[in-house]
């Protein structure tokens, strides 16, 4: 599913504290989050990056298009709280 029929997707709004604002397709639950935007270049590890409690109240944008192909595990949380507000 995508698009309008779709109840997780719609449109995304990055709204930083200089008035910059940019729009999106969103995808996933809907939630508003505030946060300091922070970017991770690891080509892996983004199962720890987003269970690190170190990224609690941080928005993370990761670099590579791959993040997920490969699904999560166990053994790679680094806590059983998630760490990251998006």
């Amino acid at each position: 599913m995508s698009g309008a029929s779709d109840p997780h997707s719609g449109e995304g709004v990055l709204a930083l504290a200089d008035g910059r604002v940019f729009r999106g397709q969103a995808f996933g639950a809907r939630a508003t989050v505030l946060g300091e935007v922070v970017f991770n270049t690891a080509m892996a590890g983004y199962q720890e990056i987003f269970t690190d409690p170190s990224y609690t109240g941080q928005i993370v944008c990761l670099t590579v298009p791959e993040v997920g192909n490969v699904g999560c595990n166990d053994d790679d949380l680094e806590s059983l709280a998630h760490g990251a507000e998006a």
